[in-house]
C-alpha cells in the first residue's frame, strides 16, 4: 500500500453524525471482486440531492474528507474505505469511528483522524464557508492544520501510525519476517508416517 506522510488539499464537508457504512456504499454495489472500482457509487443515496460537496466543483479531488461522529457504523464492509479511497480521500476527519471501520482504513493507507467535535465543526464550517479551504494532516507531526493556520493534534497508536508511515499492509508485514518463516517451516519438515502391511 501506499505510505502516508502528510497530505494537503481542498476539505469536503459532510456535516452529518452516524454515517454507516451502507450509506457510504450501497449493499447493491458490493457485487465486484476487486478492491477498485466503487468510488463511482460513493454516498449513492445522497448524490444529487441539492448542495451534496461531492457534487460540487468546488470539492472536486479532494483528499480530506470531514464529517460529524460515530463515523463508519454498521456492517462490516471493507468496501467502504475501498470506496471512499477510489473516489480520491486520503484522510477522513471526525469526532469519533467505529472500530471496525478506522481498521479497514489503516489496512489500505487511508488515515482516520479523530478531532474534538469544536475542532471538527470549526473545519466543517469553514469549508462550507469557503469552498475550497485547504487544510494540511501531518501524520509524522501528528497534526492538522487548519484552512487559518493553526495546529491542532490528534493521537493515534504507535503500530498504526508506523505501518502507515511504511506503506506496510499485513502481508509487507508477514513478509518481513520471511526468513524466520523459512526457518520455522524447515524445522518442521519431516518425512510422511511409515506405514508396514500386515502380515
Amino acid at each position: 500500500m501506499e505510505a502516508f506522510r502528510q497530505v494537503e488539499g481542498v476539505v469536503t464537508p459532510l456535516n452529518r453524525a452516524d454515517v454507516d457504512t451502507d450509506q457510504i456504499i450501497p449493499k447493491q454495489f458490493l457485487k465486484r471482486i476487486e478492491r477498485t472500482g466503487f468510488g463511482e457509487f460513493l454516498f449513492w443515496d445522497w448524490r444529487g440531492e441539492e448542495g451534496f460537496p461531492l457534487d460540487r466543483p468546488e470539492y472536486a479531488g479532494s483528499p480530506i474528507l470531514v464529517a460529524g461522529r460515530n463515523f463508519g457504523c454498521g456492517s462490516s464492509r471493507e468496501h467502504a474505505p475501498w470506496a471512499l479511497e477510489d473516489f480520491g480521500f486520503r484522510a477522513v476527519i471526525a469526532p469519533s469511528f467505529a472500530d471496525i471501520f478506522r481498521t479497514n482504513c489503516t489496512k489500505i493507507g487511508m488515515l482516520p483522524v479523530e478531532l474534538p467535535e469544536a475542532d471538527v465543526q470549526e473545519l466543517i464550517q469553514a469549508a462550507e464557508g469557503e469552498p475550497g479551504a485547504r487544510a494540511e494532516v501531518d501524520l509524522e507531526a501528528r497534526v492538522v492544520r487548519m484552512p487559518g493556520g493553526r495546529e491542532v493534534p490528534f493521537e493515534i497508536d504507535p503500530v498504526i501510525r508506523e505501518r502507515l508511515l511504511n506503506g506496510w499492509d499485513d502481508i509487507a508485514l508477514t513478509l518481513a519476517h520471511q526468513d524466520e518463516i523459512t526457518a520455522y517451516e524447515q524445522r518442521r519438515e519431516r518425512e510422511g508416517p511409515v506405514t508396514t502391511p500386515f502380515a
